[in-house]
């Protein structure tokens, strides 16, 4: 193989695949050529060499392009050095492409010398006296080193041309050259003097074999790349060990790098690194180093990695975190299930960190009142809330294996982050909640949002209306639906206020019809009853009576779980269905440990059964909910609040209804300055995000952000149209075909294929579920990398192949099935058996 063939096919085409994007640096204009020669159809080939303005509005068209699909890969080569400094980098106009991408050369393995040592491992000594007569030799005089001529019997047995490919050959054969291996040995001496020319390597063992020959080469490369790259000496138990010399470094990091990287070679890479690591007992003699080095030849390593990443987490050392995480992204040890669950959740405490330290600078040009803070929160301040949403849903995925608390350190700092950034603005909100009361003049208050959104559809008879009436489902989960409900019909997404107190009792009876002029509040001894009129509608049954007694036959009602699973028969004269939810607000009552992930199957309902409205006819869905709430596990153990003393009726541990003292830990408004109608005097609560009582890691009731604001969905439905033309062929697999999982956490492997050219370009939304012989979910797909937060499933193109965490749940033992499942309609693409084989 040509040295440029080399360069374009395993390091520029590999790096490009990765992100998509690939910025080469090229002062010495010696990769000119070589990059230009890769434009194509699917390659986009920016050339900074001329006009600075041209390339850089070429360079982002083609970024464009490259969003929409419309190309595969942009290189971008400038012949300029690449920037060093963050001055520099801010003034190379061509760094934003770097940051988003790849780049070369990135690191000494990139060094001209060190690719041609890769590329030509067995004419290393020839390639340093080269280099040594000429710092800067040409491809040509690279090309011609050896002729082509060396290892003829090798070259021939085993059909390939270069010394680096009979290497990569004898460490991991393809069918034909490994029985061609395996049927004679002509080849034996050739191989013993291409190993010492290549690798200084002589061969201790006297077989002839293939397999023998195969074993000692193993050991000695993974051997060698491990004692490379570790930063102090070697332990004494593993001094004597034999390895590479300094001079084969380059082509030992290479050979290591081809087998991770190759989706073909890694399984027996994967095997050869585990038992050689228990061989020699590494992770005992290892046990006292701390730094192992960047690279994970054996998998023990990553305890390591992990450290260097949570030191520099927790010395805010952002760079060094993104370059610890970038890494083990790439890192072939990142499929192991119980490994992934660790980085995803270093990975969720930088995001959560950086993004609450951004808006926390951002907070005090937005506090002036209460309006801006609203367009604040419902524009950008949310995004906090849905990142602790996901970090405290990757923590309960780990928490339960972390038995040495190794994470610790990570979850307090994360939640500290998020509980400043909080409390500041719940400051600011209550303090603009005293002066000017609540709701908002001018804003959307949820005790209209039938009446507005629900009531003028149904004017229309034969018009038919769903009205989703979710409970809890606060301003940022509403955000999360809106992008999911996009191809199912016209969504707009508003922002409403919730009355005070937002309590279920009084949030599900401000969405029913009448409720912002006739809703009021009554104190019955210990009790608050909600009423609408004179009409109590303290429970599901008199709110839906309301509903009935209006509109009579057209109405109809049930719970939007049962709907979904075909067990609610609807009149088809109903033009008003309302369906409930309580999934939310009920899991994070009883179980907030685990409620976080409850919420994607939640979000997945609401999606599912609008498919099934659209498919029975009905043209709008107005998605509504009765309050917020706060997750509150940063609070600390004296984290709470004093009851207010006097004659006050104490809700949901957040708000108190009557009169008396309050002090200054308080806010207090009359009743109808806080939007509360009926014999209540006034309102008070906490002014921080504290409740009456400590240990409460989930409330709502009281007055923050995330209890007030809320969303209100309204999707305008598709009408049912022919079946799409599109179709994938997805593929699932386990460890090259295992049947048995021995982890909580299995790795499944999944690739999607266009059935047919209609789509070749399209891309298809699948959902991963484990599910027993009943049809129950055992196991989900893990949150994080391909797998979306919010919707609990993976959205592929043709050609994409991917590896998905599963999390079985911890009490399931026996047969399961994988099924690659359509989201919204739930018809299986593919399944896969599969049983445990792991100790409940």
């Amino acid at each position: 193989m040509r040295i440029e063939t080399f360069i374009q096919q395993e390091i520029l085409t590999l790096r490009m695949a990765d992100k998509g994007v690939l910025v080469v640096y090229d002062p010495e204009r010696r990769y000119h050529g070589t990059c230009t020669s890769m434009a194509d159809e699917r390659c986009r080939v920016v050339d900074a060499s001329g006009s600075s303005i041209l390339s850089r509005e070429e360079a982002a068209q083609a970024l464009l392009e490259l969003g929409q699909g419309r190309i595969g890969h942009l290189l971008v080569y400038v012949p300029t050095a690449a920037p060093l400094t963050d001055e520099a980098r801010q003034q190379d106009p061509f760094s934003p492409y770097a940051a988003c991408g790849r780049v070369f050369p990135d690191g000494d393995g990139d060094r001209f010398e060190s690719l041609c040592e890769s590329a030509k491992p067995d004419q290393v000594l020839e390639l340093r006296r080269i280099f040594d007569a000429d710092p800067n030799p040409s491809f040509a005089v690279i090309d011609a080193l050896g002729g082509g001529v060396g290892w003829p019997n090798l070259r021939a047995l085993l059909n390939v041309e270069t010394g680096r490919d009979i290497l990569l050959a004898l460490m991991v054969p393809n069918s034909a050259q490994e029985h061609a291996l395996k049927t004679g040995d002509t080849w034996v001496n050739e191989a013993r003097e291409l190993l010492k020319a290549s690798l200084a390597l002589t061969l201790r063992t006297r077989g002839r074999a293939w397999s023998t020959i195969a074993e000692e080469l193993w050991r000695y490369v993974l051997f060698s790349e491990f004692a490379f790259d570790l930063p102090s000496p070697l332990p004494a138990a593993l001094q004597d060990l034999p390895r590479a010399p300094e001079g084969s470094q380059t082509v030992v990091l290479s050979l290591c790098d081809d087998l991770r990287n190759d989706h073909r070679r890694q399984p027996v890479y994967i095997d050869r690194a585990q038992k050689l690591e228990q061989e020699l007992a590494l992770a005992q003699h290892c046990a006292a180093l701390k730094d192992l080095g960047p690279r994970e030849t054996f998998p023990f390593e990553e305890r390591s990695a992990l450290e260097r990443g949570i030191d520099a987490f927790l010395r805010d050392d952002v760079d060094a975190v993104r370059q610890t995480l970038d890494r083990q992204r790439r890192s072939v040890w990142a499929a192991h299930g119980e490994s992934r669950l660790k980085w995803d959740l270093l990975r969720a405490a930088l995001e959560l960190s950086l993004r609450c330290e951004e808006l926390d600078s951002q907070l005090p040009q937005h506090t002036q009142d209460m309006g801006k803070l609203l367009a604040f929160y419902t524009g950008s301040l949310r995004e906090a809330d849905r990142l602790h949403r996901e970090f405290e849903q990757a923590l309960g995925d780990f928490e339960w294996q972390d038995t040495q608390d190794a994470m610790k350190p990570v979850r307090q700092q994360a939640r500290k982050a998020y509980g400043r950034l909080a409390e500041k603005a719940q400051l600011a909100f209550t303090r603009h909640l005293q002066a000017g009361g609540w709701p908002l003049a001018g804003q959307l208050a949820n005790a209209d949002v039938f009446d507005r959104f629900v009531a003028p559809k149904l004017q229309q008879h034969g018009h038919k209306v769903a009205y989703l009436m979710i409970d809890a489902l606060r301003y940022e989960l509403g955000v999360a639906l809106e992008k999911q409900l996009v191809e199912d019909g016209a969504v707009a997404l508003q922002a409403a206020l919730a009355p005070l107190p937002t309590i279920t009792l009084v949030g599900m009876a401000a969405l029913l019809p009448g409720a912002g002029q006739q809703l009021s509040l009554r104190r019955d001894g210990a009790a608050l009853v909600p009423l609408l009129g004179e009409q109590p509608v303290t429970n599901v049954a008199q709110r839906m009576d309301v509903l009935r007694k209006r509109y009579g036959q057209r109405f109809a009602e049930g719970r939007l779980e049962d709907y979904v699973r075909s067990r609610l028969d609807v009149p088809a004269d109903a033009d008003l269905l309302v369906l409930r939810a309580v999934e939310i607000d009920s899991h994070f009552e009883n179980h907030p440990d685990t409620a976080p992930a409850e919420i994607t199957n939640a979000l997945r309902r609401i999606r599912m059964a609008l498919h099934r409205l659209a498919e029975a006819g009905f043209q709008e869905v107005v998605i509504a909910t009765d309050h917020g709430f706060f997750i509150n596990t940063h609070a600390g153990a004296g984290d709470v609040c004093a009851k207010p003393e006097g004659n006050w009726l104490v809700e949901h541990d957040r708000c108190a209804l009557g009169d008396g003292a309050v002090g200054n830990t308080h806010y207090v408004l009359p009743a109808d300055k806080a939007g509360v109608r009926g014999d209540v005097a006034k309102v008070a609560g906490p002014l921080t995000l504290a409740a009456y009582r400590t240990g409460l890691q989930y409330f709502h009731g009281g007055a923050s952000l995330q209890e007030c604001v809320v969303p209100v969905l309204t999707v305008q439905l598709k009408a049912k149209g022919q079946p799409e033309v599109t179709q994938a062929l997805v593929k699932l697999s386990y460890k090259n075909g295992a049947t048995k999982v021995t982890t909580r956490v299995p790795v499944i492997e999944v690739a999607v294929d266009a059935a047919d050219m209609f789509s070749a370009d399209s891309a298809f939304e699948i959902l991963l579920e484990a599910q027993d012989a009943k049809g129950n979910v055992v196991g989900e797909a893990r949150a994080g990398g391909a797998v979306n937060a919010a919707t609990g499933t993976l959205t592929l193109h043709a050609g994409d192949k991917v590896q998905v965490a599963l999390k079985m749940q911890l009490e399931f033992e026996g047969k399961f099935k994988v099924k690659a499942l359509d989201p919204k309609t739930s018809q299986i693409h593919c399944q896969l058996d599969l049983s445990t084989d792991y100790t409940v």
